[in-house]
């Protein structure tokens, strides 16, 4: 397992160092898509390894992430804007994107309107599927983007500080399996509650 997740920041820390910006540009295009890429695990990497290699920089990861975000949340909202409702719901299931993750993220939109696109990309799950609403009820592109290039900003912002708060674990960057567990669960623990707070409870709630 130590080898594994060594390996796996190994290889993503030399993919960043030939790859830069826009490798991160590209994997946020991909985590505000269809594909359940997560953006913890691209961002707070990424920043590590400019504190160390002195290649990129906070603000220029954030411009880069934000920017990857709203390419891949301008692809869902087009896309679902050109298909329409009925055939995201039949056909979704077959690209990660179930029903009922649908109807999450229509009651969402409908209950906050465009400060719900702002607000989604600060929480998981919503996040990478706010684009499909937004396109369905035809929702103005320019507010559409602005936001969501500012929510991914935020976003991106919060990530790179966890970076920089890992960095400073000696223990975690030294590849020791408990701390790199203590971190994940960690993290999948405020994700968690994030989600359950903020997001279940709600379209929960709204459910018929």
């Amino acid at each position: 397992m130590h080898d594994l997740f060594k390996g796996l920041f190994d290889w993503y820390n030399q993919s960043l160092a030939e790859g830069g910006y826009p490798l991160i540009v590209l994997l946020m295009a991909i985590e505000s898509s269809i594909v359940p890429l997560p953006s913890e695990l691209i961002i707070p990497p990424a920043i590590i390894a400019a504190q160390k290699s002195g290649n990129m920089t906070f603000v220029g990861i954030v411009i880069a992430g934000a920017l990857g975000s709203w390419i891949g949340a301008t692809a869902m909202y087009w896309a679902s804007r050109w298909a329409g409702r009925p055939l995201v719901l039949r056909y979704g299931k077959y690209f990660f994107i179930p029903p009922a993750k649908v109807e999450q993220a229509e009651q969402w939109s409908a209950q906050f309107g465009s400060f719900g696109i702002f607000a989604s990309r600060l929480l998981p799950v919503v996040r990478h599927l706010i684009g499909i609403p937004a396109g369905i009820v035809r929702l103005n592109y320019l507010k559409f983007s602005i936001f969501t290039v500012i929510g991914s900003a935020i976003w991106c912002a919060v990530l790179c500080w966890v970076g920089i708060q890992a960095g400073k674990d000696e223990a975690l960057m030294k590849g020791e399996l408990h701390q790199i567990l203590i971190w994940i669960i960690g993290a999948l623990a405020v994700l968690g509650a994030i989600y359950y707070f903020f997001v279940h409870r709600f379209t929960r709630k709204k459910s018929p």
